[in-house]
Formats: structure tokens, C-alpha cells, sequence
């Protein structure tokens, strides 16, 4: 003969029952018709081995062994429930976390600052460890080698979720006193300078170039180096000519005091986003990350 298996549903019923010592009591409790009631204590006894309550009079008593396991019952059925229970609001002061976040060296000049200064003042559990885009940065999300990734967004796997942050352009850079500046900045002017190029694959041209070949212009370019933050050290020290994202380095082209200007003709605005696994879409840490990088990396809209 075929034993009963126990279940979540029988450990719920036998906390009830022994809490009630009543067949319709529990029922009530349970939304139950007392017929069904009854059934459920019958496969409660046959999983058991026991008759777990037994008629005394007009009453209803627990046995021995269901005395001896009600402490233990209840504790299941309190740590089922608690596992079923949507998580409340986060506190960051009592989470312990170690976020890796994938991001382009601009992207982590601009918000590492902010978010490890966050940290210490209100999530001292929490460490941010931040890693630049390269090769495999495909798979980063997908294995878990890191919680969020923060960069343009073109090409995600399918199941990759991706939250759109901040759109952002680009402009030129030079030194102070660079010739460039002598008079307005026009495509031909621009493409007569020599230019430093911030391409992390080394790559020797981009979209300016192609909308400069539209114009029968072609820039001239000295090299390039892996970096924004790189290029505007090399701008800062040459007549290089440079181009950089707004948004993001602002705050760095003002500290090395170099001189923005508008790039004479359209180019294509990049938008920043966000993009993490599914498999955090309601964890409460990484909720309360995915905001704080909203919150940091919106301000940088806000202030423009």
C-alpha cells in the first residue's frame, strides 16, 4: 500500500489542528468543509503513524507524539511562510554585498566616486568593485562575473534586461590657448587639426569620420590611446584635439581645465543604460543598486 507523502499543505493543517484541537475550528481556519477537514487529519495520521488527536469526551487531545513534534511544526511552517513572503523594503545599513559592476572608463570616472562615498556613509557592508569593458564582457552578466553592467547598450542577450539612464553627446576638447580657438570651429578647420582618438580596440575612426567623408573632409589623426580619461591627459599637454562625452567627463575636463566646444555638424546622441540579469529583477540589494546608479548617473542629466 502506497504511503502518505507528507506536504507543506499537511504541516500547515497539523499546526492548525493542534493549535485548535477541533476538527471544525480548523476547517474554519483553513476555509475547509469539515468532511475535508477530516480527510486531511486522516492523511495527517497515516504520514504519522499516529492518531495525533484522539476524541476525550466532547474534546479533542493531542497525543504524545503530536505534543512532542508541535514546537518543531510550527517552526516549518513559520520558516515556509517566510519563504513565501515577498521581501519588505532593504536597509542598507545592514546589507553585506559585494557588487561587481562592468562599466566603460567613463561611465566609472563619473559614478565611482559617488557610489563608493555612498557606501561608506550609509551601506558600510557593501563593496563596489568596478572592471572595465573587454573581451567576454557577452557572457559577464549571463555567469554572474558581475551584478550590472552601465555602458551603450546596443547588443544585449535576449534575456538580459536593460533600463535606458541618461542620453549623452559628444564635444570637442582642447587645451586653453589651443589655435582651434582662435576663430568658430568649423568642419573644415576641425578636420585640419590633429586628433587623439579614445577607442579601447585601438580602432583609427568612428562615426565623425564617416560624416567628415560625406563632406569630402578627412581628419587627420595622430593615434589613439584606450581611454577617455587617457586622451584628455594627452589633450591637456598637446595641440591634440579630442572629443568626449558631455555628460559624463564634465567634471574631469573642468578639473584639468580644458576647454569644450560643439562638434560643427549632427552627430549621433549615445544613450547610457543599465543592464543586469533576470535573476535580480526583485532582489531587494540589487533594487536598491540599480537606484542608487539611476540616481548618481541622472544627476549628471539634471545638472546639464
Amino acid at each position: 500500500m502506497r504511503q502518505t507523502q507528507p506536504s507543506l499543505d499537511l504541516l500547515i493543517a497539523l499546526d492548525v489542528l493542534l493549535e485548535e484541537c477541533s476538527v471544525s475550528a480548523a476547517a474554519q481556519r483553513l476555509h475547509l468543509s469539515e468532511p475535508a477537514m477530516s480527510r486531511t487529519l486522516g492523511r495527517i495520521r497515516k504520514a504519522m503513524g499516529d492518531p495525533v488527536l484522539v476524541r476525550s469526551g466532547r474534546q479533542m487531545v493531542p497525543t504524545p507524539r503530536a505534543l512532542a513534534v508541535q514546537a518543531e511544526v510550527r517552526g516549518l511552517v513559520e520558516a515556509a511562510r517566510k519563504v513565501f513572503t515577498p521581501p519588505g523594503r532593504l536597509d542598507p545599513a545592514t546589507l553585506v554585498r559585494r557588487f561587481v559592476i562592468l562599466a566603460s572608463d567613463a561611465v566609472i570616472t563619473a559614478m565611482s566616486v559617488a557610489l563608493l562615498t555612498e557606501a561608506a556613509r550609509s551601506a558600510p557592508g557593501v563593496r563596489f568593485h568596478f572592471i572595465p569593458e573587454g573581451y567576454g564582457d557577452a557572457q559577464a552578466l549571463r555567469d554572474g562575473s558581475a551584478d550590472l553592467e552601465v555602458t551603450v547598450i546596443s547588443d544585449p542577450a535576449p534575456e538580459t534586461r536593460v533600463e535606458p539612464i541618461m542620453v549623452d553627446r559628444a564635444v570637442g576638447v582642447v587645451r586653453p590657448g589651443h589655435p582651434l580657438l582662435d576663430g568658430p570651429v568649423t568642419a573644415e578647420r576641425l578636420a585640419v587639426a590633429e586628433h587623439v582618438i579614445a577607442s579601447r580596440r585601438g580602432r583609427a575612426a568612428g562615426p565623425v569620420d564617416e560624416i567628415l567623408a560625406g563632406m569630402g573632409l578627412r581628419r587627420r589623426i595622430a593615434g589613439s590611446v584606450p581611454t577617455f580619461e587617457a586622451a584628455l591627459m594627452v589633450v591637456r599637454q598637446s595641440d591634440l584635439v579630442g572629443m568626449t562625452p558631455e555628460r559624463l567627463t564634465g567634471p574631469l575636463v573642468e578639473a584639468l581645465g580644458l576647454v569644450r566646444f560643439p562638434i560643427p555638424f549632427p552627430l549621433p546622441e549615445m544613450t547610457l543604460s543599465q543592464a543586469w540579469h533576470p535573476r535580480y529583477d526583485v532582489d531587494p540589494a540589487h533594487v536598491w543598486l540599480r537606484e542608487l546608479v539611476r540616481e548618481v548617473l541622472g544627476g549628471h542629466d539634471r545638472a546639464t
